[in-house]
């Protein structure tokens, strides 16, 4: 029986695969199957996927077109035989107990999604990346860590939803992570960091141009799917929160260092409409105004003054 099908899109990756791979055929949970869907590459990436796919009846390779990591994903759900699915990008690599100890931890509690820590790789330099513990959906929305790597889905869970990644966006986790939250009953940890975080300048997460729009639609569908499912006002106070963090936090910095002035300058705007259009009262938040913390302190501080004094220091930085 295949106990967890680990999905891995593949594009152009070829100084990273063999280290990705190599992680996951030597995982101590033998009950796997590697689902590679090579999304149009052109380099070496499938002439090494071939040298171990000699050796491991337990790698399945599907070739694609290309339509970016979203739609390789998508793709290779539909032959997903294993109870949990995983999702590892290609140039990360994994602790060969990690899939043994989340399935464990799975089995244990019947999870819906179990997640792990990892550790931000420098090449030689590893950081760790401790998650906060959340007790329910609400708290999942405020604190969870939205990226699709560190988790196991139970199959089931993902069947039922039919929710899918959003092709052609960045951010795709975002919008992923968010409208599955309702659907999970139950959530578990395992504190150890299992997964190695790899960062590279080319990474499309690290390229900062006009597709770091993709934030507002992303954030956008989200709020729209909660309002179709007739729960938005359950989780207004956490959506709206969370809504505020990332616009003025992890995509404010990434908009304020793009280097094109006018497609800068248009992007912080946006900012500002979407925040205060969607959120108008933002800064009176419950959980903003709650158990103050540093970022907390800087969102509260902002308004259209310091809103460009701090677009001019995240650029500089």
């Amino acid at each position: 029986m295949t106990k967890i099908s680990v999905i891995v899109p593949v594009y152009n990756v070829e100084k990273y695969i063999r280290k990705c791979l190599e992680s996951l055929v030597k995982q101590t949970l033998k009950e796997i199957e590697i689902i590679i869907v090579d999304d149009g590459s052109t380099d070496n990436s499938v002439q090494i996927i071939n040298e171990y796919m000699q050796n491991n009846e337990n790698i399945k390779y599907y070739k694609k077109e290309n339509g970016g990591l979203s739609d390789a994903r998508n793709y290779g759900m539909q032959f997903a035989t294993g109870k949990y699915i995983a999702f590892l990008d290609s140039d990360d690599y994994i602790d060969v107990t990690t899939y043994e100890k989340m399935y464990e931890k799975a089995k244990k509690e019947d999870s819906d999604i179990v997640e792990c820590n990892f550790y931000w790789n420098y090449g030689r330099k590893n950081k760790k990346d401790i998650g906060e513990i959340y007790d329910n959906r609400k708290q999942m929305i405020e604190k969870a860590r939205v990226v699709a790597w560190n988790k196991l889905y139970k199959k089931e869970l993902l069947e039922k939803t039919k929710l899918k990644f959003p092709k052609g966006l960045r951010y795709e986790d975002v919008e992923f992570f968010y409208k599955l939250v309702p659907n999970i009953q139950t959530v578990s940890f395992v504190k150890e960091p299992l997964i190695y975080y790899v960062q590279r300048k080319k990474s499309i997460i690290n390229i900062q141009n006009e597709k770091n729009a993709d934030i507002f639609t992303v954030l956008n569908n989200v709020i729209k799917y909660y309002k179709e499912k007739h729960i938005y006002n359950d989780y207004k106070e956490e959506l709206e929160y969370t809504y505020t963090r990332i616009l003025l936090c992890s995509s404010f910095k990434r908009i304020a260092k793009i280097k094109n002035k006018d497609t800068r300058k248009e992007l912080l705007n946006q900012t500002w409409i979407q925040l205060n259009e969607n959120f108008p009262n933002w800064k009176q938040n419950k959980i903003l105004n709650k158990n103050l913390t540093n970022k907390k302190r800087y969102m509260l501080s902002v308004n259209r003054f310091t809103f460009r004094i701090y677009s001019w220091l995240y650029k500089i930085i």
